[in-house]
């Protein structure tokens, strides 16, 4: 279900969630496959299943199915079989749901159009992303001799982070004592002789888990050098405690930098396209809407853009054995410009767990 979904069922006040949620699931699955008139007659292999006097058909669980990444064909036999028992609940939510008129409800209809507009939208994108050309020999290798941090240099690094609450006129205190600390421990006796709010935590990155516009400031650092970065609500200090070299050379690095060398251009036509439209269209803000039009890159509408710019993810036969703390880091970047997300996992807020 998608996020626009999922906010108006959870802001519904009179009808149950939870039967609205099954309506819109179910509703969505029936229109995706083209169900068409189901009267008609279909070749008996078609139909797996009948639900009172709807079918249910292979077609539609073999798109469920292909919605499922990485499924391993041994797999797909059970797969469809679970598949199949979820088609049948979520026949039976619908039909229960027509009986009922839940299908008419307004909030019920106004969450199916916001679902129809999305999937649409994001077809249309994916449409435009299509025409994107494989990166060349020639782009990869540029790519890899241009971010040795991630390639030839990259380093596992263990890191230290202690979050702080403080308003944004504490940080250069922050900072200053921080640089005038003799260690750490130091560092903190004074927070706590200062009454601050913080959270320690630690773990163990790899150069394509940082984010990417602060990894060339983290390789130049050494063990026991410390930084401090502003967070929402604070300050966040990263300690290098320790690296490790674990290089990854050209041919390995291959398939990962085109893939995002890939992604990227895809990006860029979607943009760019949606530029061209918005230039060529008419568009007018009404009421409050207009007395400030916010000035925001909205050529990049969050509920189909594609994913924002991440570093290559290294093979997964580098990263295997690598100690991963439970505890991510969140790093904001040194400067202005905003950290490209990382590409293994999303690096949680490490303000969780403030004291």
């Amino acid at each position: 279900m998608s996020s626009a979904v999922q906010a108006s069922v959870a802001a519904v006040p009179g009808v149950a969630a939870g039967r609205i949620a099954a309506l819109v699931l179910a509703a969505m699955a029936m229109s995706l496959v083209g169900c068409g008139d189901k009267k008609k007659d279909k070749p008996a292999s078609q139909t797996v299943a009948r639900v009172n006097k709807e079918e249910i058909t292979v077609h539609q669980i073999n798109f469920v199915l292909s919605q499922q990444r990485a499924l391993a064909p041994e797999q797909a036999a059970s797969a469809g079989r679970q598949v199949l028992e979820r088609l049948i609940d979520q026949e039976l939510a619908l039909q229960k749901a027509q009986e009922q008129k839940l299908d008419r409800d307004p909030r019920v209809t106004q969450q199916l159009d916001a679902a129809r507009r999305e999937i649409i939208a994001r077809a249309y994108a994916e449409n435009i992303a299509g025409g994107a050309s494989k990166p060349s020999p020639a782009d990869v290798k540029a790519y890899y001799d241009a971010h040795p941090a991630l390639f030839n240099e990259r380093k596992i690094y263990s890191l230290q982070e202690i979050a702080i609450e403080a308003n944004p006129d504490q940080l250069a205190t922050l900072r200053g004592k921080l640089a005038a600390a003799k260690d750490v421990p130091d560092f903190v006796a004074f927070l706590k002789a200062g009454d601050f709010k913080f959270a320690a935590n630690q773990a163990v990155r790899s150069a394509e888990q940082l984010p990417l516009a602060s990894l060339d400031r983290f390789a130049a650092m050494k063990d026991g050098e410390r930084m401090l970065v502003p967070a929402p609500k604070g300050a966040q200090v990263i300690i290098v405690a320790g690296t490790r070299s674990q290089p990854v050379d050209e041919q390995r690095a291959t398939p990962a930098i085109e893939q995002f060398l890939l992604n990227e251009r895809k990006r860029k036509l979607v943009e760019d396209d949606l530029k061209a439209l918005r230039s060529a269209s008419k568009i007018e803000y009404v009421g409050d809407y207009a007395k400030a039009a916010a000035p925001v890159d909205a050529s990049r509408p969050a509920s189909f853009e594609p994913a924002a710019p991440v570093a290559p993810v290294v093979p997964a036969s580098m990263t295997a054995s690598m100690p991963l703390a439970a505890s991510q880091l969140e790093v904001s970047p040194p400067s202005s410009e905003p950290a490209s997300a990382p590409s293994i996992s999303t690096l949680e807020k490490g303000m969780k767990g403030m004291k």
